[in-house]
């Protein structure tokens, strides 16, 4: 039994809807039914009287609404506690991240990190887009340098570390590209290299779709690691929106970036479990993180 299903199906059995359900855990309406449906085979049972007005859980689907929420906790601190466990004896601390984690900033918090704990290694695990916790979520590192915000972010802790506008890359030689500026709208009609559908909340953000005035968006491409967006803009597939040190980060010949008007920031954070709020390896780490990136972050 995967406990993403038993997850799914717990927010669906709170929200009462697909529709709220979907948008609390960052995923689309007809990915989450089918996750519905496959738990209902699994299981056996109906655990839903679906309606008009919503979903309602069965006598089966009451009983399991009841129990699955401390049962996930349950399975989540283990998880923690065991990977941890084997990290400290190590004296590693596993740190995932998405893209170029916290830019520039990444060299100077692991420097600092180590000074403050001789003897330790940081040990980054890069994660597909299609995992935007990072493998926090799934206890696989013990913190995570991420865009913000992402599916699960209200069960951790979060810091801000730093915001940045959002610039788009282009194919050399599209007509857009001599522009100083490029107004968001100008950009609508172009088609996007995206993330996977099953990515979500990642996929929406990184395609603006909620800045649109409900224009559909164009997909040229779908993409779920650096390497290859990459080569299907430079390739003329399609365009994309990325953070400003993009730029920086993944400047390659074929592609020119330029600043966006009409579309809000991206913003990069740090993230760790709450049953981590004690351990003091996390928290040098933390500190390390706000005070390389941005002095000012804010623990939330």
């Amino acid at each position: 039994m995967e406990t993403r299903l038993l997850r799914y199906f717990v927010a669906v059995a709170e929200e009462g809807t697909l529709t709220r359900a979907a948008e609390r855990l960052f995923v689309s309406q007809p990915a989450l039914t089918r996750q519905i449906r496959q738990l209902e085979t699994q299981l056996g049972v109906r655990l839903f009287t679906r309606s008009r007005t919503g979903m309602t859980v069965t006598e089966p689907g009451r009983i399991l609404a009841e129990r699955v929420p401390a049962l996930l906790a349950d399975w989540d601190q283990v998880l923690r506690e065991t990977k941890g466990a084997a990290s400290r004896a190590a004296r590693v601390l596993r740190v995932g991240f998405l893209g170029s984690a916290a830019n520039e900033a990444t060299p100077r918090i692991i420097a600092e990190f180590t000074r403050r704990r001789p003897g330790w290694r940081v040990e980054m695990r890069q994660s597909p887009w299609s995992e935007p916790s990072a493998g926090l979520a799934a206890g696989d590192v013990d913190v995570a340098l991420l865009q913000l915000p992402f599916p699960g972010q209200d069960e951790l802790r979060t810091a801000v570390l730093f915001t940045e506008p959002r610039w788009v890359a282009l194919p050399d030689g599209h007509p857009l590209a001599e522009r100083t500026v490029i107004p968001f709208r100008e950009l609508w009609d172009e088609p996007f290299v995206a993330a996977p559908p099953e990515t979500g909340w990642w996929r929406d953000r990184w395609l603006a779709t909620d800045e649109r005035d409900g224009r559909p968006v164009r997909i040229g491409a779908v993409t779920d690691k650096p390497d290859d967006w990459l080569s299907a803009i430079a390739n003329g597939y399609g365009i994309a929106l990325a953070p400003e040190s993009a730029a920086r980060f993944y400047a390659r010949p074929g592609i020119t970036y330029r600043p966006v008007s009409g579309v809000g920031p991206s913003r990069t954070g740090v993230a760790w479990a709450s049953a981590d709020d004690s351990d003091p390896v996390v928290r040098d780490f933390v500190h390390c993180c706000l005070e390389a990136a941005w002095p000012g972050g804010t623990v939330t």
